[in-house]
């Protein structure tokens, strides 16, 4: 049996996701939105009566203070919902597949309560009303309420029936074909099977598995891919740059680096310590997971910077939350292992006010990469006690 907790702020209590979707709208140009009432929903499925799923909103779900909650069995039928014909009920809800880490710690405190559950999801719903054609809409939809890189919206009452997903997992080994493709096929299997490698390397690849005389299975090639993507071995940094600055049509300066990194910001540093001498302030350099540089006669300073462009640029909060925990875990492993005592932060964004119409498909606004991201650290370090004490824009 699923049913469905809905969860919104009380009379008195100010709608403050509405307020952000009613701003965020405004800034991106989408002109005729109204009004915006926001719900928080759980999900429940399991051997649970009405009074079961009261008593967990009551015990867990609701703070009674600024909340109320009403309580449907699902699927749900337009009757359920009280919404004006003039509002249109947009739900929003993660892929399958996307970690759900707030519907995951709620099975786990449900369970606790004794209540026979057995999986949870959670929904962000909006009530909305305005003059919005279809185009407006569908931008509403994709750039302020969701991110369709993690996220889908359902119009409506929700009609599902049941949370759960796939099928029980049977291995099939899978061998890919590839010592007898050309290079068109090759790209076709680096899009489709997600390796995303570029044809020199999908050759490579290839030559590889020929000298074994054998194909590859598909685990064997997600493996390689995984290794050779730009998080895991840092292509960009370590790449061969050809870079030519030109000036009034003539060229001003042309230099090759057969390795980027080490050409240039560990060869700097190699420089500088060694001009330096006795006084050379760095402990660890290139060498940890972390650096470490003097602070006094008895302690030393271990600093992690971390960036995360891509992931930020896709999913914000996430992007922004697994990259702080990056510079805190690689601190945890330096040595015989620093404390993390604080994090600092610099981000770079673009206007916040720049046109959504000009934005390239697929491509969130900057303000809501800004909002995400701060959001995302703010979230991360503070929440485990590790304060961000200071950044810059």
């Amino acid at each position: 049996m699923l049913w469905e907790v809905e969860i919104l702020p009380i009379g008195s209590e100010k709608d403050y996701e509405g307020q952000r979707v009613l701003a965020s709208a405004r800034s991106q140009g989408i002109a005729g939105l109204k009004s915006v009432i926001s719900a928080r929903t759980f999900l429940i499925q399991g051997e649970l009566t009405q009074d079961d799923i009261k008593r967990a909103a009551d015990q867990l779900l609701v703070d009674s203070v600024t909340e109320q909650f009403h309580v449907r069995q699902l699927p749900a039928s337009p009757e359920d919902i009280s919404n004006s014909p003039s509002q249109i009920l947009l739900n929003v809800l993660l892929h399958p597949g996307v970690t759900d880490s707030v519907a995951e710690n709620a099975v786990r405190a449900l369970v606790r309560l004794n209540l026979n559950v057995t999986n949870v999801a959670t929904c962000r719903r909006y009530w909305i009303t305005g003059n919005l054609d279809a185009a407006k809409l569908t931008q509403l939809t994709k750039k302020v309420l969701s991110n369709d890189a993690i996220e889908y919206v359902v119009k409506g009452p929700l009609q599902i029936r049941d949370l759960s997903l796939g099928s029980e997992y049977t291995l099939k080994l899978t061998t890919v074909p590839i010592r007898d493709m050309n290079d068109d096929d090759l790209m076709v299997l680096s899009k489709k099977g997600q390796l995303y490698l570029s044809i020199a390397e999908m050759k490579t690849v290839q030559d590889h598995f020929r000298s074994l005389q054998r194909d590859p299975t598909d685990i064997e090639l997600e493996t390689v891919a995984q290794t050779w993507s730009e998080h895991c071995s840092h292509k960009t940094l370590g790449g061969r740059i050809h870079y030519v600055e030109s000036s009034e049509g003539r060229i001003v300066r042309d230099i090759h680096f057969n390795s980027m990194l080490k050409e240039t910001i560990f060869a700097a540093t190699v420089q500088i310590r060694e001009s330096l001498g006795k006084d050379d302030w760095c402990v660890s350099v290139f060498k940890d997971n972390a650096g470490i540089v003097k602070f006094d006669d008895r302690q030393n300073v271990c600093i992690k910077v971390e960036t995360h462009n891509h992931p930020s640029a896709i999913e914000p909060y996430g992007g922004a939350n697994t990259g702080l925990g990056g510079v805190i875990r690689d601190p945890l492993g330096t040595g015989l292992g620093a404390r993390p005592v604080c994090s600092t932060d610099v981000f770079c964004f673009a206007r916040p006010d720049y046109p959504a119409d000009q934005l390239p498909p697929g491509v969130l606004h900057p303000q809501a990469v800004m909002q995400g991201v701060v959001s995302g650290v703010r979230d991360y370090g503070n929440r485990m006690g590790i304060p961000t004490v200071n950044g810059a824009v």
